[in-house]
């Protein structure tokens, strides 16, 4: 794994008491819409104005963005406000572009980061420059290739590089727009200790009412700063409009998040031990959520069971998966006591709830 110590020199050189704000539209819609919105900001711990210039949508026929026209809005709003500006680039023409209007930082977006082509395109293109570069997490839950585009960037010489996390795609119903799944940052950050890594909430949430409480536990987690979707009338947003929400509640936001500023032994231990018990609580959480997940089938096992008069209990079925977990267990360092108290009170409570749906109480 390459050594990645120099890459927090661009965020300690910001010389922030608190963790890094990027915010701003998910559009630059107009040039008033930029401007009034950086004004606004610009009261706020906002450091960074985002807006995307060029949006690349699932589907042909929504808000595509302004274009070029819009990187000359946010020169404006850079020279009247003071902040640094960023953008979205998704090939080399986009990197040119931004180059030419001093864009400060470049992000590499979601859908973009799954094609090694066109990341190396875009690392081929930024050789030779010391922009900030910010490399958002692939649309799947995939690793390797996050940490594959952060390394084809390190390789082409660019040196001041980041992370977001903005969740990941997934199938099944859940509360996010796309799942957090914390363990894949969490694991990221183990393998790149330095690497500033920032939260998108904003495309994790997709509602803006659950925002606060992801940047709550990204801070608990030791995310470096947050990136969130600003809007001064997110209800009239031209895109992504429920996940938006206005400056002032950005300000209130950050009011209100608790962050450590404390330094110190003591402190120290007590930061690092509440990010690992931050951890633990993420996996707890998934726990219970696949848990739930799991009785669901075995709501649908008892249903078939009924229809087709078979007993709930099938004595060589329970032995082979106990068997086989007993195997897993040992894998991953769980002793066969746990794993046989554990699955014997799963195996129960599939058990309870089979026998529900049999009686006819969840029909």
């Amino acid at each position: 794994m390459k050594n990645t110590k120099q890459l927090r020199s661009w965020l300690d050189d910001f010389g922030l008491d608190h963790p890094l704000v990027i915010a701003g539209p998910c559009s630059a819609e107009t040039e008033e819409q930029v401007l009034k919105i950086a004004h606004q900001l610009k009261e706020t711990d906002t450091t960074v104005l985002r807006a995307g210039i060029w949006k690349p949508r699932t589907r042909p026929g929504n808000f595509e963005g302004v274009g070029a026209l819009g990187l000359k809005w946010l020169q404006k709003a850079k020279e009247e406000t003071g902040l640094l500006i960023t953008t979205e680039v998704a090939n080399a023409n986009h990197v040119d572009l931004a180059l030419k209007h001093d864009v400060d930082i470049l992000w590499v977006g979601a859908r973009t980061t799954v094609s090694p082509f066109i990341v190396q395109e875009i690392a081929d293109a930024l050789k030779g420059t010391d922009k900030i570069v910010l490399i958002k997490n692939p649309v799947n839950p995939d690793l390797p290739l996050w940490l594959g585009a952060v390394e084809r960037f390190y390789e082409a010489g660019v040196k001041n590089l980041g992370v977001i996390h903005r969740g990941f795609s997934t199938y099944e119903k859940t509360r996010y727009r796309n799942n957090p799944e914390w363990q894949i940052p969490i694991d990221l950050q183990n393998s790149f200790p330095d690497l500033p890594l920032l939260l998108d909430p904003s495309h994790i949430a997709g509602r803006r009412d659950i925002i606060f409480d992801l940047c709550q536990t990204a801070l608990d987690l030791n995310y470096d700063g947050l990136m969130i979707e600003t809007h001064h009338d997110p209800e009239n947003a031209w895109s992504d409009a429920k996940q938006q929400i206005t400056p002032k509640t950005l300000d209130q936001i950050t009011i209100d998040l608790r962050i450590r500023k404390e330094e110190g032994d003591a402190v120290e231990f007590k930061n690092r031990l509440n990010t690992l018990r931050t951890q633990i609580d993420v996996i707890d959480n998934k726990i219970v959520e696949m848990m739930g997940k799991r009785m669901k089938i075995a709501d649908n096992i008892g249903l078939l069971k009924k229809e087709n008069n078979v007993a709930i209990l099938q004595v060589k079925r329970w032995n082979e998966v106990l068997g086989r977990m007993i195997l897993e267990g040992e894998q991953n360092g769980l002793s066969e006591e746990f794993v046989l108290r554990m699955y014997k009170a799963i195996h129960q409570e599939s058990i309870n709830h089979q026998k529900k749906v049999i009686d006819g109480s969840l029909d």
